[in-house]
C-alpha cells in the first residue's frame, strides 16, 4: 500500500457548537494514520472559490446531488460573518498513513447518507442531512470535509498551503463575547502521552474544557527539541528542588530505619535531604524532558542535537474568552492527579505528577513566553504539504 496525506477539514458550525473535540477524539482513535499537523483558518473568499472550483461533480445521480451540496455548503459557511462581523473558523488535520484517504473516509468519517444514523462515524454522529418526503434538502451539515479520492489529494493540499500564511494561524477577531467582559488569550499543551497510540483521550479533554465556554482560535502539532523543552520548563527546573525535598525525605526515612542501627537526628535528615534535593531535581527534570521529546538528554550533546526536534508530539492549542487562564487550569485541576479535584481532566485521566495529560498558561506572560518558544506562528502546515509531495 502507498502512503499518502489525507485531510479533514473540520466545519466552522461544528467548531462553534464545541463538537471539535469528540471529531478529534473519533479521528484519532479510529484509524491507524498519523497526525502529521494541524492549523486553523479564516477562509478568504478567494480561498474557498478556488476550493470549491476543484469539487468534481460526478458519480451516480445521489453522488453528485451530494458534492452540490457540499459546494453549495461551503460557499455559504465557510466565510460566513456573524453581525459583529466574525469570519469563520475552520481546523484542518493532516494525516500520512498507507491508504490514508480511504481509510479516513470508510471507517472513522462516514459518508453523508440520509441512512447514516447509527453513530458509528463522525458523520453518523455529528452530522445530518434530512430531507422532506419529495426529496428535498430541509437541512443539510456534514460536520467535517474530506478529499473522498486520493488521486484529488494534491491539487486540495497545495491551494490550502498556497493560502495557509495569510488566511490561516492564529485567528483573530473571529470570536465574541458580552462587551462587559475582557477576553484572555491563554495556551494548553496536550502532551505526547496522548498520542503515542490510537486514544480518545486527546479529544476528551477538548470535549471538558468546551464546557468552559472558551474559544478555540489556533493549533499547532509540536515536536519539542531538548533546547525547546528546556527553556519551555526552566521555571519547574528552578522549582523542582523544592518540591523534591517532601520525597528525599520520605525516602531517607525509610532507607535508614530499615539499615541504620543508631538514631538521625531531624537537623542530620534535613542536611542529607538539602544535598540530595538537588540531584532529585536535575534527575526529575531529565524525566521531564525525556517525556515531552522522547530523546535522552544525557545521550545529546551537541548545540545541533539538542535543536533537533524530537519523535513526540504534543497537541498545541489556543484559547480565548473571558478570564481564560483561570477556567482552564480549573478544569485541568491540580498538578498531582491525586490531590485533583472530582470530575478535573487529570483526577480523571492523569497517571502521575509527570503524566498529568497537559499543561497550561499560568498567566499571561507565560502565555507570551511559551508561544514563543513553541513558535506557534511558524507555519508547520505548509512545510508538511510541501516536503511530502516534493518527494513524489
Amino acid at each position: 500500500m502507498a502512503v499518502q496525506l489525507a485531510a479533514v477539514w473540520i466545519n466552522p458550525y461544528t467548531i462553534e457548537k464545541s463538537r471539535t473535540g469528540g471529531v478529534i477524539a473519533r479521528l484519532l482513535s479510529l484509524t491507524n494514520c498519523e497526525l502529521v499537523a494541524a492549523r486553523m483558518f479564516n477562509p478568504s473568499r478567494d480561498l474557498v472559490e478556488r476550493h470549491c472550483r476543484l469539487i468534481e461533480i460526478k458519480g451516480s445521480p445521489e453522488a453528485r446531488r451530494v458534492r452540490e451540496h457540499i459546494r453549495d455548503y461551503v460557499r455559504e459557511h465557510w466565510v460566513s460573518r456573524d453581525e459583529f462581523g466574525h469570519r469563520a473558523r475552520v481546523m484542518v488535520l493532516l494525516f500520512k498513513g498507507d491508504n490514508a484517504v480511504a481509510d479516513l473516509r470508510d471507517h472513522v468519517v462516514g459518508p453523508i447518507s440520509r441512512d447514516s444514523i447509527l453513530g458509528e462515524t463522525v458523520r453518523d454522529t455529528y452530522g445530518d442531512y434530512i430531507t422532506d418526503q419529495q426529496g428535498r434538502v430541509r437541512y443539510f451539515e456534514p460536520a467535517v470535509f474530506i478529499i473522498p479520492e486520493a488521486g484529488e489529494t494534491r491539487k486540495y493540499l497545495r491551494l490550502w498551503a498556497k493560502y495557509s500564511d495569510a488566511d490561516g494561524g492564529i485567528l483573530d477577531d473571529c470570536c465574541r463575547f458580552d462587551s462587559s467582559q475582557k477576553p484572555e488569550t491563554t495556551l494548553v499543551m496536550l502532551k505526547p502521552g496522548n498520542f503515542e497510540g490510537p486514544s480518545s483521550v486527546a479529544g476528551n479533554v477538548m470535549d471538558i474544557i468546551s464546557r468552559t465556554g472558551l474559544k478555540l482560535i489556533g493549533t499547532k502539532l509540536i515536536q519539542m527539541s531538548l533546547s525547546q523543552a528546556e527553556e519551555f520548563y526552566a521555571p519547574v527546573a528552578a522549582a523542582l528542588p523544592e518540591r523534591m525535598k517532601d520525597r528525599v525525605l520520605g525516602s531517607l526515612h525509610r532507607l535508614f530505619s530499615e539499615h541504620l542501627d543508631f538514631e538521625v537526628s531531624p537537623q542530620a535528615y534535613e542536611e542529607i535531604a538539602d544535598i540530595l534535593k538537588e540531584l532529585k531535581g536535575r534527575q526529575e527534570f531529565s524525566n521531564i524532558l525525556q517525556a515531552m521529546t522522547g530523546l535522552d538528554p544525557a545521550a545529546s550533546r551537541t548545540a545541533r542535537e539538542r535543536k533537533r526536534p524530537g519523535p513526540s508530539k504534543c497537541l498545541a492549542l489556543i484559547y480565548h474568552g473571558p478570564r481564560a487562564i483561570n477556567s482552564i487550569r480549573s478544569v485541568l485541576g491540580a498538578t498531582d492527579p491525586t490531590k485533583a479535584r472530582w470530575a478535573t481532566i487529570r483526577r480523571m485521566y492523569a497517571h502521575s505528577i509527570n503524566a498529568n495529560v497537559a499543561h497550561a498558561s499560568d498567566s499571561p506572560e507565560s502565555f507570551e513566553r511559551e508561544t514563543r518558544i513553541l513558535e506557534m506562528e511558524r507555519n508547520d502546515f505548509k512545510k508538511a504539504v510541501n516536503d511530502f509531495y516534493r518527494t513524489r
